[in-house]
């Protein structure tokens, strides 16, 4: 029989956009003031599966900056309009008690437009790298055992950091390791952090973000001996998602993609993180890297990303394919992608928590790989192709009830 305690989802950037959403969400469903349109897990197929019910769902988290989600939900109600004014009011207790579960996090070596947003007050002290994992580590125990949770998934919705700085030291768990004991906290991105501390407490961790050093070689070597489940990257939500799904039809009636230029507008607080360079290059890599795959050819491809404050939540997307036909006749397509980042994202967060804590209930370890269609660039697998992907999760669905 199934256990019908209570289980994790700690959140990395617990305060930000996407996690207050998040959090509000899971609280307004169970509280009945929402319907639960969006959730994958949700969906027929899965209902077998026993995954861990949205009530049964206790929140934490680490952000950089203090933290009031019933002030942030607010916000966004009132500039965005996403979540409704009435039911921040009704959820307040509920929120306040996520507030006190959210632990200070670590800024520096994220990148210069990352540190810019922190609060110096609320960051930690901790001097070694070592000490920080520890401490982050404790952290997660405590929750457990504080809330005699029967399952913790880590999730890291942070903004995207940039490339590491040295990818040689991240390949291998052992030189990491030492590096680990020898280092500076701030020798490291912060991600990378997060992502141990997770696996070292013996919790599933997703990487939501593109951040590259979460779930590199060594990273990955860890999870294999503490033997948890992990998936990453970057959550596909918006443009990606519909290359992924628009993709396979040129290839099933062999039209040859010429070219496929994508052109991205947001205005949250990624959208001013990812205007800085070198946290863009991160976020390009993963969105770069779908059409050529599924296409089965080189494609040639642009993706623009630019910060507009006006749009606030809103992304917008342009794309632009030119692609021959029959007897090599030119054509053209184009769409424009409009959504609300968080609405798009939330969700999935909250599917991936589930299907997460349901592995780790099951004893699976390594890489979720059945997970590929909510990820941009999904950790083992080659398969970009949406409706592929779909049929994995559908059949893990089938094999696990």
């Amino acid at each position: 029989m199934r256990s019908n305690g209570p289980v994790g989802l700690w959140l990395i950037g617990a305060g930000g956009t996407l996690a207050t959403t998040a959090v509000v969400g899971a609280r307004a469903i169970v509280r009945g003031l929402a319907d639960r349109t969006g959730l994958v897990s949700d969906a027929p197929e899965f209902a077998a599966l026993g995954l861990p019910a949205l009530d049964r769902l206790r929140f934490g988290g680490h952000d950089i900056r203090a933290v009031n989600l019933a002030a942030a939900a607010r916000t966004i109600a009132r500039e965005n309009g996403s979540i409704r004014e009435e039911w921040v009011g009704q959820l307040e207790p509920d929120l306040a008690a996520v507030d006190s579960e959210i632990r200070p996090g670590q800024a520096q070596g994220s990148g210069g437009a990352i540190e810019a947003i922190a609060d110096s007050t609320h960051v930690v002290a901790a001097n070694s790298a070592r000490a920080c994992v520890d401490e982050f580590s404790g952290q997660l125990r405590s929750f457990v055992q504080r809330h005699a949770l029967e399952g913790l998934a880590v999730v890291n919705v942070a903004s995207t950091e940039p490339p590491p700085t040295d990818p040689e030291l991240l390949a291998d768990l052992d030189r990491l390791d030492r590096a680990l004991d020898a280092e500076p906290a701030t020798a490291f991105r912060p991600g990378l952090l997060y992502a141990y501390a997770a696996m070292q407490a013996g919790a599933a961790f997703v990487n939501f973000t593109a951040s590259p050093s979460c779930l590199c070689g060594a990273i990955e070597q860890l999870a294999k001996r503490k033997r948890v489940p992990y998936m990453g990257n970057d959550g596909k939500t918006g443009e990606t998602l519909v290359k992924s799904g628009l993709a396979p039809m040129f290839r099933a009636r062999r039209l040859e993609v010429m070219s496929w230029v994508g052109y991205n507008i947001l205005g949250n607080r990624d959208g001013m993180v990812l205007a800085d360079g070198d946290n863009k290059r991160s976020k390009i890599a993963t969105k770069d890297s779908v059409l050529s795959n599924i296409l089965g050819q080189p494609v040639r491809t642009r993706v623009g990303i630019d910060f507009v404050e006006s749009l606030g939540d809103s992304k917008v997307a342009w794309d632009y394919i030119h692609f021959r036909g029959f007897l090599g006749h030119p054509m053209a397509m184009q769409f424009t992608w409009q959504g609300c980042d968080s609405i798009l994202a939330a969700p999935l967060v909250l599917d991936l928590a589930r299907f997460a804590l349901l592995a780790l209930e099951r004893g699976e370890s390594g890489a979720m790989t059945h997970l590929a269609s909510f990820f941009k660039n999904p950790l083992q697998s080659n398969d970009h192709d949406l409706y592929r992907q779909l049929a994995k999760l559908h059949a893990y669905a089938a094999t696990a009830t």
